[in-house]
Order: C-alpha cells, then sequence, then structure tokens
C-alpha cells in the first residue's frame, strides 16, 4: 500500500468513508472500496469507482474538497480524518485506477462489474490526493 505519508493509516483496509461536501457546506460520508496504484508520483494518490450520477460524483463535479478516513462495510470510521482534494479521472488515468481496484478486490469487482453490465449508468474512476 503506501510508503508513508498521509494515507498510510489505510494500509491493510478494505473500506474507506470519503466525505464529499454540498454546495451548503453539509458532508455526506459514504462508504467504498479503494486502492492505491504504484505511480512515480510523489504524493500517495487513491482511487474509487462510483457511477458518473452518484451523489458523490455530483458533489464533487461542483467541489473537489473531501475527506477520507479507513471504515468498515457499513461506514463506521475506524482512524483518524484526512483533508484530501478528488478528481473525476478520464482516459488512461481512469483505467490505471480501475485496473488498481479490480486487482485488490478480485474475484468481487468483476463479479459486479458481470451484473452492472445489465445496468446503462456510467461508471467513473476518482482520484483522491492530499489536501
Amino acid at each position: 500500500m503506501t510508503q508513508g505519508g498521509p494515507f498510510q493509516p489505510f494500509a491493510g483496509h478494505k473500506y474507506i468513508s470519503v466525505e464529499t461536501f454540498r454546495k451548503s457546506g453539509e458532508g455526506v460520508k459514504t462508504p467504498v472500496w479503494f486502492a492505491e496504484a504504484a505511480l512515480d508520483t510523489p504524493a500517495p494518490v487513491l482511487y474509487v469507482y462510483s457511477t458518473g450520477d452518484s451523489g458523490k460524483a455530483k458533489r464533487l463535479r461542483n467541489n473537489p474538497r473531501a475527506r477520507v478516513a479507513p471504515c468498515d462495510m457499513r461506514g463506521n470510521v475506524t482512524g483518524d480524518w484526512v483533508d484530501a482534494r478528488a478528481e473525476i479521472l478520464q482516459g488512461d488515468a481512469a483505467a490505471v485506477g480501475m485496473r488498481a481496484i479490480n486487482r485488490k478486490y478480485m474475484p468481487w469487482k468483476q463479479l459486479l462489474d458481470f451484473f452492472s453490465a445489465f445496468r446503462k449508468h456510467e461508471r467513473i474512476v476518482i482520484a483522491i490526493r492530499p489536501a
């Protein structure tokens, strides 16, 4: 996972809580799967995926501010919050993030992909970096 830095406490966890912010400033927390890809960048990057019409995607399009914390599958936070910036990725950058998620959650992610193929929702990849 991470080689230190602000995301080190997430090592070994399956879920993070991502808090995104409404236009009013109110935070909305969502538990998600996440992965980190080995990139040649000095700052760590966490990847999550979602549908393009999800609430978190809509909120991130309006405001890239986010917070992340390790959590369980129900969203109960198990560690400290880290301030972050989130960005919806396109093209090759999105593919890198999706490969990292696929590797970490094999075979469960592939099973979900099979069933989601019957739904017509655009899937997006979000990069989360320390603020």
